[in-house]
């Protein structure tokens, strides 16, 4: 106990509790050792990248020496024209951007309401209809090729976009995480109240649901977009070289009896670029809202 507090009456010294409720407030600052330890994450996550754009730069004998190039050369530019000319990525990054958009906006929209029914809204069967929904997860991918592809095929949509984007338009990973975000962060209370006050659901959703589930909605757009973006089973089997995907048009730099590898690699930093610039377009935004979640709940 310090001289001044010594001088204090009883009732004005500061207790132990106060004085760690003054110090709370304080900005925690990291020490060398995470400066480190994240350092050394960081060099180990773009170390592929890096790689790639090395490979990119460099010639396909150049690749074959050993020991394998560690910096860059001067054929980056060249590889990059020759990728995009030869896998026609003009048409395959507008389809691409077209079918990750839409499946991001209506997996967001449709997971982010089927959550929210989920989480506060009563109903029949519903623990039910949950329990399958979450079994869905669980049957793997590959079982469902062969019947959707007669599905479209007898629709008549064979080599069009909307084959892609008709089975993805939301996901059962989707409804459970915003189920699961929606069960803490959303008050049923709030819900309550805003029923009281002559709100309809529409209006209850769009003033009381959103709001409260936006930084769960931009982590799953950000989620289903990347997938939605680098999906290459359905594509392959469900598009041509005249109406790809970017992971589609991809495929075809790899064939050839001698493919060249730096010009493989240049097509894939092309294919890579565009997550590269939404994520620091919008990364911000997305780091923002979750931390305002963590606040909130």
């Amino acid at each position: 106990m310090t001289t001044s507090e010594l001088r204090l009456p009883p009732k004005a010294r500061p207790t132990r509790t106060r004085r760690r409720v003054l110090g709370a407030g304080k900005q925690l600052h990291a020490g060398p050792v995470t400066y480190v330890v994240l350092a050394v994450f960081a060099l180990v996550s773009l170390a592929p990248l890096v790689w790639t754009a090395i490979a990119a730069s460099r010639t396909d004998r150049r690749l074959a020496q050993t020991p394998p190039p560690l910096w860059f050369g001067g054929n980056l530019f060249s590889n990059l024209q020759a990728a995009w000319d030869q896998a026609g990525l003009g048409t395959a990054m507008v389809n691409s951007v077209f079918v990750a958009g839409t499946i991001t906006v209506s997996t967001v929209l449709f997971a982010t309401l089927a959550g929210f029914a989920f989480a506060k809204l009563r109903f029949r069967f519903s623990g039910l209809l949950l329990l399958l929904t979450i079994g869905t997860m669980m049957i793997p991918p590959q079982l469902a090729v062969v019947p959707l592809y007669l599905w479209m095929a007898d629709l008549g949509w064979s080599n069009q976009l909307q084959t892609v984007i008709l089975p993805s338009l939301v996901t059962a990973f989707g409804t459970f995480f915003m189920r699961q975000y929606l069960v803490q962060a959303l008050p049923s209370e709030l819900v309550e109240a805003a029923r009281v006050d002559g709100a309809s659901s529409l209006r209850i959703v769009w003033h009381v649901v959103f709001p409260a589930a936006r930084p769960a909605m931009a982590v799953l757009g950000l989620l289903t977009f990347v997938f939605a973006w680098n999906d290459f089973l359905w594509p392959i089997i469900a598009l041509n070289q005249q109406n790809p995907t970017v992971q589609v048009a991809l495929n075809s730099l790899g064939t050839g009896y001698v493919p060249d590898q730096s010009v493989i690699m240049a097509g894939a930093l092309l294919g890579t670029l565009p997550l590269l610039i939404a994520f620091l377009l919008f990364g911000k935004q997305i780091v923002g809202g979750i931390m305002q979640g963590a606040i909130k709940g």
